[in-house]
């Protein structure tokens, strides 16, 4: 008998990408994997082709595109990307024909990545931060909470996957140290002392994986994933052991995050504050030993930084005299 279809949204971006990978290297074959994304002549869907995917060319924004890709799946991986165009609104409405497709298709197990609902912690009418969107708090968190009720309401066999904080947002998203007026690196995050769960973005699908193997355990169950919960000046001191070089952690307050000018600043901003505000909630629900049993592979910060640091934009020493 043929092994199960597992139809990966995403499966070339980060968590979907991780995902695909890690099912293809099992040397077991638990799953033929359905690589479903918009771009199926990419660079990243070639070689998934060439690992033995199935590539299926589906758009979040054409439900029918959707509803052919999950046709005969058993098993499904779900994901937006709110960066692609930093709409909650559209992220909602993305989510919305994955549920369908699923519901229609039959999937026996969905696996939909998502984020809490923040307004649970902050109120719209609560003066600690800002209104985005005329109705977030943190609109790629709480969009993806919101959309949760699109795959429960429909009494699909889902796992409500919750991920954390990327590793890879000190690659070029703004969130990298920064060389100050006296020379040194500094890593800037509005987190006080408080731990900052984070993740390698590989090990998300890796995790994801762990979790399609169970189905008898993680059905029906909300499971979040960490690779480690480092605060800032931890942080701090693993980027100067791997950059080879002093980097301060500045601590600053949400307001001055928000204003730091670069795309989704103030989203940013928003999350730290609820990360830090609701920081017990937020760490009690990504357990690192739990991601650890979903994979036995998960990397430390310090791991991720061994194999990534060089690829950090760090702006050169300034010149002396």
């Amino acid at each position: 008998m043929a092994p199960p279809i597992l139809a990966v949204v995403g499966a070339t971006g980060a968590q979907g990408g991780g995902l695909a990978r890690a099912a293809l290297a099992d040397p077991a074959r638990r799953f033929r994997v359905r690589a479903v994304t918009r771009r199926p002549e990419s660079a990243p869907a070639r070689e998934l082709a060439r690992l033995g995917a199935e590539v299926a060319a589906a758009d979040l924004d054409d439900p029918a595109s959707v509803r052919r890709a999950f046709e005969g799946a058993d098993a499904a991986f779900c994901v937006t990307n709110f960066w692609e165009h930093f709409s909650g609104e559209r992220e909602i409405v993305q989510a919305e024909p994955m549920a369908a497709a699923a519901e229609a298709a039959g999937v026996g197990h969905v696996v939909w990545s998502t984020l809490e609902d923040t307004r649970r912690w902050v109120p719209l009418d609560d003066g600690r931060m800002p209104t985005l969107q005329g109705r977030f708090k943190v609109p790629h968190f709480d969009a993806k909470g919101e959309a949760d009720a699109l795959f429960t309401g429909r009494g699909l066999p889902v796992t409500l996957f919750r991920t954390s904080f990327y590793w890879e947002n000190l690659i070029g998203f703004g969130v990298e140290p920064r060389r100050g007026a006296d020379g040194v690196l500094t890593l800037t995050l509005p987190m006080g002392d408080r731990p900052l769960p984070g993740i390698a973005a590989e090990d998300i699908g890796r995790c994801a994986y762990g979790v399609l193997r169970q189905p008898e355990r993680y059905v029906g169950a909300t499971v979040g994933v960490a690779g480690e919960h480092p605060t800032g000046a931890e942080m701090a001191a693993a980027l100067a052991e791997a950059l080879g070089e002093e980097v301060r952690y500045h601590a600053v307050p949400p307001d001055a995050y928000r204003v730091l000018g670069f795309p989704g600043a103030d989203e940013l901003g928003n999350m730290f504050q609820v990360k830090h505000d609701a920081n017990d909630d937020f760490c009690s629900a990504r357990s690192v030993e739990g991601s650890r049993l979903l994979n036995p592979d998960l990397q430390t910060f310090r791991q991720w930084l061994a194999a990534n640091a060089a690829r950090i934009p760090v702006e050169p020493p300034l010149a002396t005299a």
